[in-house]
């Protein structure tokens, strides 16, 4: 015996955080348009995160910085924070050039410790 699969969509729960795509480069007159957006969908949303897809940005610069800092404040202001999906690896490094911390999707958050193994020293044991 074997039964139908369920139709309609699958099931996501309320805690599943919206996603943003941000699609080729970053104007600063979209800006506004992007903070207002990020607000709207943190205050929809009871997950508390905003993932931003950035994969389609291109080679990032400072409007694209900006652009995110704004974001990640509207976003604060609106009692959430965003996630990065798929940041460049120039974009992670001129955000942590700039000082502005972004948790990025797939990686521990900053508040977590990673996990790693470590030898107690003790007094006395030959250096290697």
């Amino acid at each position: 015996m074997s039964s139908a699969p369920p139709t309609g969509l699958p099931h996501v729960d309320a805690m599943t955080p919206a996603v943003l795509v941000l699609p080729g480069p970053v104007t600063r007159d979209e800006v506004p348009r992007l903070c207002e957006d990020v607000r709207a969908r943190l205050e929809s949303s009871r997950a508390g995160v905003l993932v931003c897809d950035v994969a389609g940005l291109g080679p990032p610069g400072l409007t694209t910085v900006d652009a995110l800092a704004r974001m990640q404040l509207a976003a604060r202001r609106a009692g959430g924070r965003i996630r990065l999906r798929d940041p460049d690896p120039a974009l992670r490094a001129l955000l942590g050039l700039v000082g502005i911390p972004f948790e990025v999707e797939g990686q521990p958050e900053q508040r977590e410790p990673p996990l790693r193994v470590e030898e107690a020293v003790e007094p006395g044991d030959p250096a290697l």
